[in-house]
């Protein structure tokens, strides 16, 4: 055998068995390195790595690919980490579609899903995968916490990689199976959303009789000065609602932004009401009367020239 040429075959050290036929390595060869001791090792029906120890997240995607077969592409959580989204729960499954006259099954950590609605494909380090709006949805469909939905769905808005609408024909146009939460998450981004907390705080302060919450609004001064747009707005009273937390926003520099725009914002006259996401959650009622004092408040001084549009 030419064990240097075989290697330079196999770009990630993954090849299947046909494949290694082909490049005249029979049967016998195969089963003799992949029994126990051996230098290979057999992580999928038909699929070889070409080395023992677990593979590496490349080599998981590589096998997966092989073992499904031309036509195949990567969607789900695989794909959206593809994407350069960060919103989700680790996982080792690669999620597979398939064309729906496929007979491919499910197996180890593959799982394989036959549609008659292929998406369109990306490469992305060399992978073909589903566009961003059908990676992210077929993703959220197997989520189980609400917390973890809106968080991707949100991330994939606030960075520009979809849009709510894209994200709502993609959900009409599929199969309703698990598309409950999503379209509960959706919902809310499309009340303007930016966060699992926000969210969370819409159906709170629609809760405390005040004037409607408008949110994420761009505000800018008489003279045209733009401020920071604030997380809730109540207009009437130029007042905001900031929720304030590291964990549901994109980085640790969006605290020190929000603490930014608390400074500004006040020095403009704004009335700021902070709240934090467990607040929202826990102490419902406690919310809802601090932003009522502090909209009886915000209406006893002079309304500041603050423009918002929305």
């Amino acid at each position: 055998m030419d064990w240097e040429g075989l290697e330079a075959a196999a770009q990630n050290q993954v090849l299947t068995c046909a494949e290694l036929d082909s490049l005249g390595v029979t049967k016998r060869m195969i089963w003799a390195r992949v029994r126990n001791g051996g230098p290979w090792q057999r992580i999928l029906p038909g699929v070889i790595m070409l080395r023992n120890g677990s593979p590496t997240r490349v080599q998981a995607l590589d096998a997966a690919l092989r073992y499904t077969g031309k036509g195949a592409a990567v969607t789900g959580i695989a794909a959206v980490r593809l994407h350069g989204l960060q919103k989700f729960s680790a996982t080792e499954q690669v999620h597979i579609l398939v064309p729906h006259r496929r007979r491919r099954v499910s197996s180890g950590y593959v799982l394989v899903e036959r549609t008659t609605r292929l998406p369109s494909i990306v490469t992305r380090q060399g992978f073909p995968i589903a566009e961003v709006t059908r990676a992210v949805l077929d993703a959220t469909r197997r989520m189980r916490k609400p917390g973890e939905v809106q968080a991707l769905l949100a991330e994939a808005v606030q960075r520009g990689r979809t849009t709510p609408r894209r994200l709502h024909e993609e959900l009409e146009a599929g199969s309703d199976r698990g598309s409950a939460l999503p379209r509960t998450a959706l919902r809310a981004i499309t009340r303007g959303a930016r966060s699992v907390a926000e969210a969370w705080a819409m159906p709170v302060t629609a809760r405390s009789g005040l004037p409607p919450m408008r949110w994420n609004v761009r505000l800018r001064t008489a003279s045209g000065l733009a401020l920071p747009s604030p997380d809730g707005w109540i207009d009437d009273v130029a007042l905001t609602i900031e929720v304030d937390s590291i964990e549901y926003h994109l980085s640790p520099d969006d605290y020190r932004r929000t603490l930014e725009r608390h400074n500004i914002m006040t020095a403009h006259g704004i009335v700021v009401v902070h709240v934090v996401p467990s607040q929202l959650r826990t102490e419902p009622d406690k919310v809802i009367a601090h932003l009522r004092e502090s909209y009886r408040q915000a209406a006893r001084r002079p309304r500041p020239d603050i423009i918002a549009q929305w």
